[in-house]
């Protein structure tokens, strides 16, 4: 059953965005009678197409596994490498992505960034509704990692040097986490000045392993290992 999401609620009707109804009408050909999968305010409704309306049937339980709340700092990269994190980690159940600028970024931002903005977030959408998420991730934008240093939680930063603690180790480690701040660098790592003001400011060092990941491949694993953990 096909899932999309409503912000708006009109008695006993959802409001969906144009380009959801033109996904029922002409990509997914349904018609009258046809069922639905809505979330509104994180809640899973059973709905009808009818007519022009999108009809509630009944709400539905939540049957969810608990996640502490993941929060991924990725630095600024090209379209398509960017498009696959955000829709990967989407998909592992990452709450927030904030994506910002490092000594080694290479694409720069421009004034569109609204529009940018406006473009992952609806990345993000499509793959919240492909992989059956109540909740949609929110995109940030950082000017600097330095910014990093003002959120709360557990502070982690993926290094690549020796001796550092693995990561399943770590998570292992701590009694209780609700909230995990992962940053992970760009391309060739982030630079051993950043990496020392991170942990200068709190953040402590993981490694995911010996082998050196594609910065699009880390937050894949990341994420997996803290699903593995808590689905256990």
């Amino acid at each position: 059953m096909q899932r999309y999401f409503s912000k708006q609620k009109k008695d006993n009707n959802f409001i969906l965005s144009d380009n959801d109804l033109h996904h029922i009408k002409t990509v997914m050909r349904m018609k009258d009678k046809d069922q639905i999968e809505v979330v509104y305010n994180s809640e899973l409704y059973i709905c009808e197409l009818c007519k022009d309306n999108i009809s509630i049937i009944n709400k539905e339980e939540k049957d969810e596994v608990v996640l502490p709340n993941v929060s991924l700092v990725i630095p600024l990269l090209k379209e398509q490498k960017l498009d696959l994190i955000l829709q990967k980690a989407t998909e592992l159940g990452v709450d927030t992505i904030y994506i910002t600028k490092t000594e080694r970024t290479i694409v720069k931002v421009d004034a569109k960034l609204d529009s940018k903005i406006k473009r992952w977030t609806a990345i993000c959408k499509e793959a919240s509704e492909q992989s059956k998420r109540n909740t949609i991730p929110n995109i940030v934008y950082l000017s600097s990692l330095n910014q990093t240093i003002e959120l709360d939680g557990i502070k982690i930063v993926c290094s690549t040097q020796k001796n550092v603690n693995k990561f399943k180790s770590f998570l292992q480690s701590i009694n209780k986490y609700d909230k995990l701040i992962i940053v992970i660098g760009p391309e060739g790592g982030l630079s051993l000045k950043e990496e020392d003001f991170l942990i200068e400011n709190g953040f402590k060092q993981i490694t995911l392993g010996n082998q050196i990941l594609r910065v699009e491949t880390v937050p894949i694993s990341v994420l997996s290992i803290i699903n593995y953990e808590f689905m256990e």
